[in-house]
């Protein structure tokens, strides 16, 4: 059994809306990363200095030494930064969302008030702010829950959001199976929030930004100036704007580093953003905890229904097996595919089917073809249809034939099937009976080729419609 754990479907084509509170068109969250005082440094117990997000062009690590510049850049953050951003947000009225480093706050009370007494939501940003990518699953298991602990001592509550940043393969599992977090914002896969399930839990996610991030003033092919960031932002809040004014509201994160977007040089774009969205009506700035509220009470979960990507052969099987007329065998090699979230649809579904159907030989697909019951046939009348086709041929009325009309679908009937050598395959439910009628008299005519392609169409077709209904 292949299975393929990516989730490409997500919302899907037309997401509902999601009904911010007072009709609001879009939510426009900000979140500031404290970090400064949780980065790799020797005096963390590290074994090397920090590399990532700073003004020193292509930093490396310092393997056993202290580096004097890059604590230097970190340590503005923490002394002027931070203020920096504290004065903008609280004058503009707007509360932010801490990702905050247990063992960074830890260093910085004088901060841990200021956000406490603001307002703001302190989530859980890990414990340091170092790579987990090489950690062993028990190794970052104890950090995240020291993590949890250190921050509660420091803040004088838990956590409710988490965000590492630097993440494993496994962060996300762990931090969903630890129930501790009301959200989780370690990914960055969608404009709105999601439930993803994980084991028996459905955990709420949150989805985060590295565009709208002003972690870009210290990357390649970044943002070189603070107009380049303030243009970024309002493109983006337009776009996600405009999609709110036509029914679909979503969601605008913005990341924000007090060492970097706290510089005087920058800070102004920012400042130019937050004055640029208070002039538009139905803008929403609350906290991701405020948003997570928000999808518990008005999002839940929904019961979940099927999902054959997580189904065993059997069950796959005897659920998905008469989908196309009495040919299991259609199931059973489907189930070998490579299957996965975007399986767990009706228009996914269908397409590992019909791959199985179309990659068959000629001889197996016409036993699909001859395995379908004549339009109201025999079997029809004596009740010896499959429960589908019963309701499908009802759903066109050929269940309540005339005896005129009967005759002349059972005249077609032998006529095509002596002709082309299967029966008539139409999806009734897309018609009514004049056109299915008209349709018989139509194709009769062609040649056993085209009617053979026709009725493998129509076989698929069938296959889609049923599958909706099952969905």
């Amino acid at each position: 059994m292949n299975r393929y754990p990516r989730d490409f479907q997500g919302h899907g084509p037309r997401p509902a809306d999601a009904r911010w509170p007072r009709g609001a068109r879009i939510a426009v969250q900000f979140v500031v990363n404290y970090e400064e005082g949780g980065e790799n440094c020797l005096l963390h117990g590290d074994a090397s200095s920090e590399a990532f997000l700073s003004e020193i062009v292509g930093a490396q690590p310092w393997t056993g030494q202290r580096h004097w510049n890059m604590e230097s850049i970190y340590d503005y953050g923490a002394r002027a930064g931070f203020w920096r951003l504290h004065r903008l947000f609280t004058g503009a009225g707007i509360p932010v969302t801490v990702y905050g480093v247990a063992s960074a706050l830890a260093r910085a009370p004088g901060q841990v008030e200021a956000m406490k007494e603001a307002g703001w939501e302190i989530a859980s940003h890990g414990l340091k702010w170092i790579d987990y990518k090489d950690h062993t699953v028990t190794a970052e298991q104890a950090d995240m829950d020291e993590a949890i602990r250190l921050h509660t001592e420091v803040v004088g509550s838990a956590p409710r959001g988490w965000y590492c940043g630097r993440t494993s393969i496994n962060t996300v599992a762990l931090a969903a199976r630890s129930g501790a977090f009301d959200y989780i914002s370690d990914t960055y896969d969608d404009d709105l929030p999601y439930w993803m399930q994980v084991g028996d839990r459905d955990q709420l996610i949150i989805p985060y930004t590295l565009d709208c991030n002003d972690m870009r003033f210290a990357t390649p092919q970044g943002f070189n100036s603070g107009d380049q960031f303030y243009a970024y932002l309002r493109d983006t809040f337009d776009a996600l704007y405009a999609e709110g004014a036509e029914g679909a509201a979503k969601m605008m994160s913005v990341g924000l580093h007090c060492r970097l977007v706290g510089r005087p040089g920058r800070i102004q774009a920012l400042k130019r953003f937050v004055d640029y969205i208070k002039g538009f009506e139905g803008v929403w700035t609350p906290r991701r905890i405020d948003i997570a509220a928000h999808w518990h009470a008005v999002h839940p979960p929904e019961p979940r229904g099927p999902r054959p990507s997580q189904m065993d052969r059997d069950s796959f099987v005897a659920a998905y097996g008469g989908v196309f007329e009495h040919s299991p065998w259609i199931a059973e090699r489907a189930f070998q595919l490579e299957l996965g979230p975007a399986h767990d649809t009706a228009a996914g579904l269908h397409n590992a089917l019909a791959r199985m159907f179309r990659s068959a030989s000629d001889k197996e697909r016409l036993g699909v073809l001859t395995a379908h019951p004549d339009l109201a046939g025999k079997l029809a009348a004596a009740r010896r249809l499959t429960a589908e086709s019963t309701a499908e041929q009802a759903s066109a009325g050929l269940d309540a034939l005339t005896d005129a009309e009967r005759a002349r679908f059972e005249a077609l009937n032998a006529d095509y099937v002596s002709k082309h050598g299967f029966p008539f395959i139409i999806a009734v439910k897309d018609h009514d009976k004049a056109g299915i009628l008209r349709a018989f008299e139509a194709r009769i005519a062609n040649d056993t080729q085209t009617e053979f392609t026709t009725a493998c169409a129509q076989v698929e077709r069938i296959a889609r419609l049923r599958l909706e209904d099952m969905f």
